[in-house]
């Protein structure tokens, strides 16, 4: 195992010296991209690895020697815990439970250091640091308001303003544009939803979890993953039929995310329908948005942003992920871009088929292999 670590660890410190590699264009409705955000994020492809590897005392001093009170957050194969630093730096430690301390776990996590070490953008979560002694810890910085999840569905918190939710909206499409075009690695996360993004005290969003998370080299138009992982309710239908994973598995989970965001339901709620096959009829039709949108805001949204986010969600979601747009397009549509929506209508020949969130599923919940934690790095469970 000690020398699995090794390897790995020598792995990453080098893999600041990997050369670029381009994404292929992808054929689109539109052709402009967002320039100046692209080259802010193509900056942060050649930043030096900033996080570094934290002693074992530091850390369970900073939890209080792990204690339950520090406990926020457990998911299939980790556990987060809050931690102060020395300093009054507020940390969140994710630890590799010993009941998977297995070498296949073991390189997982590793991988998942891999995986963001290199990340650098304001709307995803950044690596603190890692610590390898007496286990395998991940330090991220912590979350003062927790989860969107937890944001929306605990008993206890405040409504969420319109603004708020377009703001995390817009920040997270941001976000996962940035996994999949910005970074020196197409990153595919595999398992966006709203307890995997995490909220800054300021309520900007940031993308967490990458335990399911996966390189795609440039030269591949897509991955085949066995097995299937990930939240039901958010899953692709090529991604949960046939294992096929690329960006676009992303962008429908997104377009999923977005519905949680405008209506304030869970993706399974309590009598096991999924918030997909409730909304994509109301999705259809203009006239029905007013059924869409979350009653407790009591008409206190903007109706053009709503339509504009609506319109995103109703692109992601599509059955085919030949049909669905880029996180690029899906920002046009969100922010600036003109939103003809008969440039995005379907060909006459193309029919799209019934696929509406496996209602026969009985909950919301991530397979027995998963690796992503339940509302990892954040303040509360969700």
């Amino acid at each position: 195992m000690k020398l699995l670590r090794m390897r790995s660890l020598k792995h990453l410190f080098s893999s600041s010296k990997l050369a670029v590699e381009d994404n292929p264009t992808s054929s689109s409705h539109h052709s402009s991209v967002h320039e100046n955000e692209m080259k802010n994020e193509t900056k942060s492809i050649f930043q030096k690895p900033t996080w570094k590897c934290f002693s074992f005392d530091e850390i369970y001093d900073a939890t209080n020697g792990f204690t339950k009170e520090n406990l926020v957050g457990r998911g299939g194969y980790a556990e987060v815990y809050r931690g102060v630093m020395k300093n009054g730096e507020v940390i969140a430690i994710k630890r590799l439970t010993k009941a998977s301390t297995d070498e296949r776990k073991e390189k997982e996590f590793l991988q998942e250091i891999g995986t963001i070490g290199h990340v650098h953008h304001p709307n995803v979560s950044s690596l603190l640091g890692c610590c390898l002694d007496n286990g395998l810890y991940l330090i991220f910085a912590f979350s003062l308001h927790g989860s969107v999840a937890s944001a929306f569905h605990d008993e206890n918190s405040p409504l969420m303003s319109w603004k708020t939710r377009y703001k995390i909206a817009i920040g997270t499409a941001r976000g996962l544009h940035y996994l999949h075009k910005g970074c020196q690695r197409r990153i595919i996360h595999r398992d966006i939803k709203s307890s995997n993004v995490l909220l800054t005290a300021d309520y900007e969003p940031q993308i967490s979890d990458f335990g399911l998370a996966k390189w795609l080299p440039s030269q591949w138009t897509h991955h085949s993953v066995v097995p299937i992982e990930g939240t039901f309710g958010c899953l692709a239908p090529e991604y949960f039929m046939h294992g096929i994973v690329d960006e676009k598995t992303d962008v429908f989970a997104f377009g999923v995310f977005l519905l949680e965001i405008i209506s304030g339901r869970k993706p399974v709620d309590g009598s096991h329908q999924s918030l997909l096959s409730w909304a994509k009829p109301r999705l259809l039709s203009e006239g029905e948005l007013g059924k869409l949108i979350d009653p407790r805001l009591e008409g206190d949204y903007d109706i053009t942003q709503l339509k504009r986010v609506a319109f995103a969600a109703s692109l992601c979601v599509r059955t085919s992920a030949l049909w669905r747009p880029t996180m690029s397009e899906v920002l046009e549509v969100m922010v600036d871009g003109e939103m003809t929506k008969e440039s995005w209508n379907l060909p006459e020949e193309v029919e799209e088929e019934e696929f509406w969130g496996f209602d026969d599923l009985e909950c919301e919940f991530d397979s027995p292999d998963s690796t992503s934690p339940l509302n990892s790095i954040s303040s509360r469970s969700s």
